[in-house]
C-alpha cells in the first residue's frame, strides 16, 4: 500500500500539486508577506513538500477502500468501476404508480429502474458541470466517487479530470454545530500538510478559483444543523463561485435548495459494470490463475441466482457478494441467510462503518422493530400483486403497526418514520412523485417470506399463490427460514399440486401422467423413477403444441427433439435420437426398438395427405403408443399442465434451499412426483 502511495503522490506533484500550488503563492498577495517579493529556492522546496505531503495525505485518507468488516483495506482504483448517473428527465419517464407498475412487469428484469434511461459517465459529468449534486441511495457509490475525482485531479493533466484543481475532501457528518465554517475545514487540510500561514493561503486558493471542493454526505448531516449548514454552503459558493464543487447526498434527502447546482442521480451498475468490478475485486495472481473472477461472474448469471444478482445492481451489496464468494468460492444454497445479512447492512451496519448520527425517530424503533414492521408492507404488497405504492399506503399501516403495538414508540408520526427509511437506509425508494417501491425485488421478496414464517400463513399462502410464478422466490425463502424443518411446507404444495389436476381440464394431464408412469416402469435404468418419468412427459410435450413446457423439465433432450422433428429435410437426425434414448435406458424396450423400425423403413419420403415431418412425428406417435386424445391438449389443459409441472419445480427448489428435510417425507414425496394420487 505504500508503494501505491508514493507512486500516486509522485504523479500528483509532476501533474498538478506544485504548479497549482505554487502559482497560486506567487499571486496570492498576503500570502506572500513573510517571504517578500518572487519566490525563491528553499520556498519552492517548501512548496513541494508540502503538496507533496497533502498528496500523500489525500491518498492514504481517500484512496483506499475498506467496508463491511474487511480486515485490509483495498486500493480504491484497483476496484473502482465508472459511475454511470442519469439525468432526473429519464427517471421520471414513467410517472404514475400504475404506468410505474405496467413497466415492471412488462420488463424481463428483476429490477425497478426502467432499461430505456440514459446514462453518462459520472466524471463527463463532474467535467462538464461546475456546480453538482450527485444523488443516490445508500451504498450506490456516492463518496467513493467523488474520492476518485479528487484522485484524478490529484493527477493533473495525466488524470481524466482536466481541471488543475486541488482537491478538499469534506466528510459533512462531522459539521456537528453550527460554529465549524467550510473555510476554517479548509484552511485545517493544509496546515495539517504542513503549509506555513494556511489560512491566507486558502483564501487565496478559493478567490483564485483552485479548488475542487468535493462535499460529502449532504444527508448525513445531524437535523439540527442541517438548514444552518445549506445556508452556509449557498453562502460560500456565492462568494467563493470560480471553484468547482460536488455536493453527494442521498436520494430525495433534500431536495436542493442551493442555486447554481444540477442534480444528477447515480446510475445502478449494469452487468458490464457487475462483471467489471468483479474483474478487479478477484485480480490477484491467485485468483487470475484459479479464474476466481470468471467462476464468480458465470455463477452469478446462472437462473438460480438471479435474486442475488439483482442485489450486485448496488455497489455496497456486490461488495458484500464478493466478499461472500471469496470465504466460499460459491454462494450458499440458501439464499435467506444471504438475504437477511444484505438487509441488516442496510438497516444498521452501513450507518454505524460511516459513524452516522441517525435521526430521533430510529431512537425508540430499533432494527428488529423495523423489520417487522417491513415484512408487513412486503407482504401486502405480494397478496395484493403490487411491487409499487403510494405515500399513503406506507404511511397507513405504519401507523397501524404503531398503535397495534404496544411495545412501539407511540410518540412517532408514520411519515417521519418513511421518510426516515427512505433517506437513511435506502430499503424503501422514492421513484417518482407520490411513487415508492422497495429497493430489490429480493428484499421484498425476503421480507415477505419473514412474514409468512413468523406468522404461520404456509397453508393460506400455498393454497392461494403456489401457481403464481412470481411468489416462487418467496416460497424458496420460506424454506429456507424454516429451521425446524421445511416438511409441511412441502407437503402443502404436493397437496396443492395434485390439486390442479382434480378438475375436468386435468384429466388429460392426468392421463399424460399414467401414461409415462407406465412406460417408464420396470426399467432398470441409472436415472431415478421420477427423472426417467420426467422425460417421458418432456418427450411426449415435445410433440405436442406445448412444447415449451418440455424445456422446463429436460431442456436437453427438447432441443435434440426440435432439432430430429422440426424442418428436416431426412430421418437421419431422428434415427439418431432414437438411438440415443435406447442408449438412455428409460422408456420400454418395446418401444425403441418399433420407432428404429419404423424409421429404418420410413426413407426420405412423405406419405399421401403428409409432409415428412407430419409423417415422422406419426412414427413417433405410433411407437410411444401416445393416442390422438392425449396429443390434443386445449389451451385451457395445458394451463393446467403448466400450472402443476411449475408447482413441481418449486417444491424441488424448496426442498434444495431448506435447512432440514426429513429423508423420509422427501422419499414419499418424490416417490410421488409426476405419478397420479392414488
Amino acid at each position: 500500500m505504500t508503494a501505491i502511495i508514493e507512486t500516486l503522490a509522485i504523479a500528483a506533484i509532476s501533474g498538478i500539486a506544485v504548479p497549482i500550488f505554487q502559482s497560486i503563492w506567487e499571486t496570492g498577495g498576503k500570502a506572500l508577506d513573510f517571504i517578500g517579493k518572487g519566490v525563491n529556492e528553499q520556498t519552492r522546496q517548501l512548496i513541494f513538500s508540502a503538496s507533496q505531503q497533502y498528496a500523500t495525505n489525500y491518498t492514504e485518507r481517500h484512496g483506499t477502500l475498506k467496508v463491511l468488516g474487511m480486515r485490509e483495506p483495498v486500493n480504491l482504483e484497483s476496484v473502482y468501476t465508472t459511475v454511470r448517473v442519469l439525468d432526473e428527465e429519464s427517471l421520471r419517464q414513467f410517472e404514475s404508480l400504475e404506468d410505474r407498475e405496467e413497466n415492471f412487469r412488462q420488463g424481463r428484469h428483476r429490477r425497478f429502474t426502467p432499461n430505456e434511461t440514459q446514462a453518462q459517465r459520472g466524471i463527463d459529468i463532474a467535467k462538464l458541470q461546475q456546480y453538482l449534486i450527485i444523488l443516490g441511495a445508500p451504498g450506490a457509490g456516492k463518496s467513493t466517487f467523488l474520492k476518485r475525482v479528487g484522485l484524478e485531479a490529484l493527477k493533473g493533466q495525466e488524470g481524466e479530470f482536466e481541471f488543475s484543481c486541488i482537491p478538499i475532501f469534506i466528510e459533512l457528518k462531522r459539521f456537528d454545530s453550527a460554529d465549524v465554517s467550510l473555510e476554517d475545514f479548509i484552511t485545517k487540510e493544509f496546515e495539517i500538510s504542513g503549509f506555513p500561514t494556511a489560512e491566507n493561503f486558502t483564501r487565496s486558493a478559493l478567490e483564485q478559483g483552485k479548488l475542487l471542493i468535493l462535499l460529502d454526505g449532504l444527508d448525513e448531516v445531524p437535523s439540527e444543523n442541517l438548514n444552518p449548514l445549506m445556508g452556509q454552503i449557498q453562502d460560500f459558493v456565492d462568494r467563493y463561485a470560480d471553484n468547482r464543487y460536488i455536493i453527494s447526498c442521498r436520494t430525495e434527502a433534500v431536495r436542493s435548495s442551493l442555486s447554481r447546482f444540477t442534480d444528477v442521480v447515480i446510475g445502478d451498475f449494469d452487468d458490464g459494470q457487475i462483471e467489471e468490478f468483479i474483474q478487479h475485486w478477484f485480480s490477484s495472481d491467485r485468483d487470475r490463475e484459479a479464474e476466481t473472477a470468471q467462476k464468480c461472474w458465470q455463477l452469478l448469471q446462472k437462473p438460480k441466482n438471479a435474486a442475488a444478482k439483482e442485489l450486485a445492481h448496488t455497489p455496497l451489496l456486490l461488495t458484500f457478494l464478493c466478499r461472500v464468494y471469496d470465504r466460499s468460492q460459491n454462494f450458499p444454497n440458501n439464499r435467506s441467510v444471504l438475504y437477511r445479512k444484505a438487509l441488516r447492512i442496510l438497516l444498521e451496519e452501513w450507518a454505524s462503518e460511516k459513524r452516522i448520527q441517525l435521526d430521533e425517530i430510529y431512537q425508540g424503533l430499533h432494527a428488529e422493530a423495523e423489520e417487522i414492521l417491513l415484512s408487513e408492507i412486503a407482504y401486502q404488497g405480494f397478496t395484493n400483486d403490487r411491487f409499487f405504492f403510494s405515500k399513503r399506503e406506507l404511511v397507513e399501516p405504519i401507523k397501524t403497526f404503531l398503535t397495534d403495538n404496544l411495545n412501539a414508540p407511540q410518540n412517532l408520526d408514520g411519515e417521519s418514520i418513511l421518510n426516515a427509511i427512505v433517506i437513511q437506509q435506502g430499503i424503501i425508494v422514492k421513484r417518482a412523485e407520490d411513487v415508492y417501491s422497495f429497493s430489490h425485488v429480493t428484499l421484498q421478496e425476503y421480507l415477505a417470506a419473514q412474514y409468512i414464517s413468523d406468522n404461520d400463513l404456509i397453508e393460506k399462502i400455498t393454497n392461494a399463490h403456489l401457481k403464481e410464478m412470481h411468489w416462487q422466490e418467496v416460497f424458496v425463502l420460506i424454506a429456507g427460514l424454516m429451521r425446524g424443518g421445511a416438511d409441511r411446507l412441502l407437503l402443502w404444495m404436493e397437496r396443492e399440486a395434485d390439486r390442479f389436476l382434480e378438475t375436468p381440464e386435468g384429466q388429460t394431464p392426468r392421463s399424460l401422467l399414467e401414461w409415462s408412469d407406465r412406460i417408464t416402469t420396470d426399467i432398470e435404468s441409472k436415472y431415478e423413477p421420477t427423472a426417467k418419468r420426467a422425460i417421458a412427459i418432456a418427450l411426449a410435450l415435445a410433440l405436442t403444441p406445448a412444447r415449451h413446457l418440455a424445456e422446463a423439465l429436460a431442456p436437453a433432450l427438447t432441443r435434440l427433439l426440435t432439432e430430429a422433428l422440426i424442418d428436416v429435410e431426412d430421418n437421419r437426425a431422428a434415427l439418431e435420437l432414437a438411438q440415443r434414448l435406447q442408449q438412455l435406458e428409460i422408456f420400454q424396450g418395446e418401444a425403441i426398438a418399433t420407432l428404429i423400425e419404423k424409421l429404418q423403413g420410413m426413407g426420405d419420403r412423405s406419405t399421401e395427405g403428409e409432409t415428412f415431418n407430419q409423417h415422422l412425428q406419426h412414427c413417433f406417435l405410433e411407437a410411444f403408443a401416445l393416442t390422438p386424445e392425449l396429443m390434443c391438449l386445449s389451451e385451457t389443459e395445458i394451463q393446467v399442465f403448466k400450472n402443476y409441472l411449475y408447482a413441481n419445480q418449486s417444491i424441488v427448489r424448496c426442498k434444495q434451499a431448506a435447512v432440514r428435510v426429513s429423508p423420509q417425507t422427501w422419499t414419499e414425496i418424490e416417490s410421488r412426483m409426476l405419478r397420479v394420487s392414488k
